[in-house]
């Protein structure tokens, strides 16, 4: 067994020179050139750390002994409420960003792409092409979208189909990340509570029709990973279950809820923030197998080195063997065997072709 150390959720930031002058033109987003802020149309929010950028990120992975990274798109080039044109620009820029950084740092980064959901024919053909043409595995897609009449669907919508229909013929793996909230939540924004409360609603959301209509079986080759741990989506599998059973008239032609535990196609981030939350998704999953590494890192609230928070990388796994939550054995699975098998599959030869033989592990 190898002992890399893979981080399954880290994200990055372009340097500003690197960024198109039309997505600040647009107003689409932009970086100042202090480095200080990254930016949208009445929108901005703090750099809070210099590793969320590409050298100085090197140094953070160096420092914290992690390996390998799979960086994925950033929340904000998802292009929801764009034109279509002015989505297609912003996308195929984040793409384009994501597959030179793994083209150019093959050894310690893993890129993912992302696609609009609501415009199918565009979508899969960026899927062909971030495939095909970008080598990349890796398919970030939101919780919810906007469609192209201006209504907010479930990323598992009937609509979606050709979507997971293509990553299943590609064996894709799928990362389930939440925004947006206060876009198509009618309630203010204050106290962070979008990315506090309502993130995690919204990943408890989309697994719930992920797993009511079964499409971990209808599509067998992908492996869908749901960030921040799809923490709620453990806590409210009983209400789920007895609204299914009390409720049939509901749920005609869907799949018990409890069916999905363990699926061996469905995974977690570690990204839930304290040791009560990652046991209960521990026993729910009845082990370990479907739970991989994730820091969310560089954002604040990823497991990052503060001294206010009193965290670091790798803390929350730590933890758990202090408190026997996990053994050795699981920990290290955590941090590399599970990375991989949500990455790869039973392809894993493609993993260690561009990573491990390099890393002389």
């Amino acid at each position: 067994m190898s002992h890399l150390r893979i981080n399954g959720h880290s994200h990055l930031l372009p340097y500003p020179e690197q960024i198109p002058s039309y997505l600040k033109e647009k107003e689409i987003f932009w970086i100042d050139e202090d480095r200080q802020y990254m930016l949208q149309k009445n929108w901005k929010r703090p750099v809070t750390d210099s590793s969320f950028f590409l050298d100085e990120k090197l140094e953070w992975m160096e420092r914290n002994r992690i390996d390998h990274a799979v960086v994925l798109n950033l929340s904000q080039l998802y292009g929801n409420g764009l034109r279509i044109q002015e989505m297609k620009h912003a996308l195929r820029f984040q793409n384009d960003f994501n597959a030179k950084v793994q083209h150019d740092c093959p050894t310690k980064f893993t890129c993912g792409f992302v696609v609009h959901a609501g415009f199918i024919d565009s979508a899969c053909w960026e899927i062909e092409r971030c495939v095909e043409e970008l080598g990349l595995q890796v398919l970030c897609l939101p919780t919810h979208y906007m469609d192209s009449v201006g209504t907010w669907r479930g990323i598992f919508d009937v609509e979606t189909a050709p979507i997971f229909e293509l990553a299943n013929k590609y064996k894709l793996a799928i990362e389930i990340h939440p925004y947006d909230g206060e876009k198509f939540i009618n309630i203010e924004n204050t106290a962070w509570r979008f990315h506090l409360v309502w993130m995690l609603a919204q990943c408890a959301d989309a697994y719930h029709f992920y797993t009511l209509d079964g499409l971990y079986e209808k599509y067998p080759n992908i492996r869908v990973c749901f960030a921040h741990g799809g923490q709620l989506s453990h806590l409210n599998l009983g209400r789920r279950t007895q609204g299914f059973d009390g409720r049939p008239d509901l749920f005609e032609g869907k799949t018990r809820p409890s069916k999905a535990i363990g699926h061996p196609n469905i995974f977690f981030d570690t990204l839930v923030h304290d040791k009560y939350s990652f046991e209960l998704m521990v026993r729910r999953q009845k082990g370990t197998d479907q739970i991989l590494l994730g820091l969310d890192d560089p954002y604040p609230l990823g497991e990052m080195e503060s001294e206010r928070q009193s965290s670091y990388p790798g803390k929350l796994l730590d933890l758990a063997i202090e408190e026997g939550i996990i053994n050795q054995k699981q920990h290290d699975e955590i941090w590399y065997d599970n990375v991989v098998q949500w990455l790869c599959g039973d392809e894993k030869e493609k993993f260690e072709n561009r990573v491990l033989a390099k890393n002389k592990v």
